[in-house]
């Protein structure tokens, strides 16, 4: 898992980075919690999520933002956060320019940044957000939510209070044929100190379903391209 250094526009990005050796693989950005109370791309649900995606075949990259670890610059409370994870993602997307696949995902604060992320940017086709926060930040920029994706709550959480996220994550509002799935961990405080286990199947579930789900169209269509090219 090779140390990786991206020009941002404040300066490098500091990342760690898998990459498939599989054919045409989907890719997978992971963003960390917020810099200012401790988190980094090295944190505990940050790296399980990384080995997730890196373990069902993705090209997956974590990064540090800015002010973080080597990434120069500042903490920009959010906006330069977007611009850190853009970059990051067209990174990605350059070392695999044949990626049938763009997923976003991010833990606590990460989540809050990868949901405004695949608001910009159409190619991203699924999420994964953890612990996020939709009682601390605003999220009306989901107008309407254009993926399906995956919110995972832990039943004890402190932080992000999972009585509260249940209502919100009812009201948001989803484009025709979008499906959020939310999924509770029984004992999960907000870092899944106790429950990284149930936190990791279930982020592998969704990730197993979602692929699973989408084999049997690109098969379909690559049969019909086939045909078309014979007949």
């Amino acid at each position: 898992m090779p140390e990786v250094i991206i020009n941002g526009s404040e300066g490098r990005i500091e990342g760690r980075y898998h990459h498939s050796n599989k054919p045409n693989p989907p890719i997978a950005l992971v963003l960390h919690p917020h810099p200012l109370h401790g988190g980094t791309m090295n944190n505990k649900v940050v790296y399980n999520m990384f080995y997730c995606f890196a373990n069902a075949g993705f090209s997956v990259l974590r990064i540090n933002f800015r002010g973080t670890g080597k990434s120069e610059g500042k903490f920009d409370h959010g906006p330069g956060e977007l611009t850190d994870a853009a970059t990051a993602l067209d990174w990605l997307q350059l070392q695999n320019p044949t990626s049938n696949s763009v997923w976003i995902s991010g833990f606590s604060f990460g989540s809050w940044i990868a949901m405004q992320l695949l608001m910009r940017r159409p190619e991203i086709q699924a999420f994964v957000g953890i612990a996020t926060p939709l009682n601390k930040y605003d999220f009306s920029f989901l107008s309407p939510c254009p993926v399906s994706g995956l919110l995972i709550q832990g039943d004890q959480d402190s932080i992000v209070p999972e009585p509260e996220i249940t209502s919100l994550v009812k009201k948001i509002p989803k484009q025709r044929h979008v499906e959020i799935q939310y999924q509770v961990v029984k004992g999960g405080d907000h870092f899944f100190r106790t429950r990284i286990d149930e936190l990791n199947t279930k982020i592998n579930d969704y990730i197993r379903e979602r692929l699973d789900t989408h084999r049997p169209a690109k098969a379909k269509v690559d049969k019909r391209r086939k045909q078309a090219a014979t007949s």
